[in-house]
């Protein structure tokens, strides 16, 4: 298949959530590596703190500073357009809070003594949409942030966010409610004012990852609904992860099966007891057919949503480097990157 425009022109920050265990951080991972061609320069930004991006890509516990972790696609094999680069950053809010000081006050040090007296830990518990403005903050600041000398005039080319579950998506991104109750004026309210009109804009889209089964399709409508009930901020794709290919025709699928003639396929293979055999096969068929028939209601159900679709297959020995390139050339083929 050749691989066609993205189908996020102009986005610049690639916000992704999804149900716990659907492979958000993976699919995050692969998107990085996805928009990370032909030099483009991404970063990749964690948000929970639970270090899943430094265990995708083997490397040690990530700290709180932007490093690179890998190199993505090149679009030629001859080497004149060489893939483009990955950095990573896991955010705490400890951390953004510090550069928010500094960024603000020239305070880096005072807060240094804050977060040691755990005024830090206070305060984000007491207000946890102080948390949220700070990550945000942080994932939004790295968005624009200028470089002078690139052919755009941004340090990177794109932010890719690893945000939390669906189920918290919209309050994490609904900023400037969230600090209704903490500010109404200020800088805490002027620097949540400016990541709010960050995230509402057409440079950031939301993302959701998903599989086919019930509840994380659920969930994902929900979302969706949930952040197009909140003023300008632009719905991504759905990625459904860890789809099992088709290894059946629906008419194979629909079809009563031949006992006798499984019997005697098994007889013909040297096996014994071929007719209880035969049985257990029926019946593991007619389980698959009903698993299939499921995830097709599924994918109908995502399709009402009008976004689009990205699939990604499953991977059962496991997920390395080489099986996120597959991911991400899985997404660049679908033109989601």
């Amino acid at each position: 298949m050749t691989a066609r425009d993205t189908d996020w022109d102009g986005v610049r920050l690639h916000v992704v959530t999804g149900k716990g265990g659907t492979g958000k951080t993976t699919v995050a991972a692969a998107l990085a590596l996805a928009l990370a061609h032909s030099d483009r320069k991404v970063l990749l930004i964690e948000a929970e703190g639970r270090q899943g991006i430094a265990q995708l890509f083997d490397r040690p516990p990530l700290p709180y500073e932007e490093r690179k972790i890998a190199i993505g696609p090149g679009e030629a094999t001859d080497g004149r357009d060489p893939g483009g680069d990955v950095y990573a950053l896991a955010i705490d809010p400890e951390g953004a809070l510090l550069d928010y000081l500094q960024m603000f006050y020239n305070m880096r040090g005072f807060g240094s003594a804050l977060t040691k007296l755990g005024v830090v830990d206070f305060a984000t518990t007491v207000a946890p949409g102080l948390s949220d403005v700070l990550v945000t903050g942080k994932a939004t600041e790295a968005a624009r942030r200028k470089q002078p000398g690139t052919a755009h005039g941004f340090k990177y080319d794109a932010v890719v966010l690893d945000a939390p579950p669906t189920g918290r998506i919209g309050r994490f991104l609904n900023v400037s409610a969230e600090v209704s109750g903490l500010a109404k004026v200020g800088p805490i309210r002027s620097h949540a004012d400016t990541v709010a009109n960050v995230i509402k804009s057409p440079q950031t889209a939301v993302h959701f990852v998903c599989t086919l089964e019930e509840m994380p399709v659920q969930e994902t409508l929900d979302g969706i609904a949930e952040l197009r009930s909140i003023e300008n901020i632009q719905v991504g794709g759905i990625v459904i992860n860890m789809a099992r290919p088709a290894v059946l025709t629906q008419e194979e699928l629909k079809a009563a099966p031949d006992l006798a003639a499984m019997a005697e396929a098994l007889a013909a293979a040297g096996l014994h007891t071929t007719e209880p055999l035969a049985a257990s096969l029926a019946e593991e068929l007619a389980e698959h057919a009903r698993l299939v028939e499921h995830a097709d209601q599924r994918r109908t159900e995502l399709e009402a949503a009008g976004q689009p679709i990205y699939e990604l297959p499953l991977i059962p020995e496991g997920i390395d480097l080489a099986a996120l390139h597959r991911l991400a050339a899985d997404l660049r083929e679908q033109g989601a990157a």
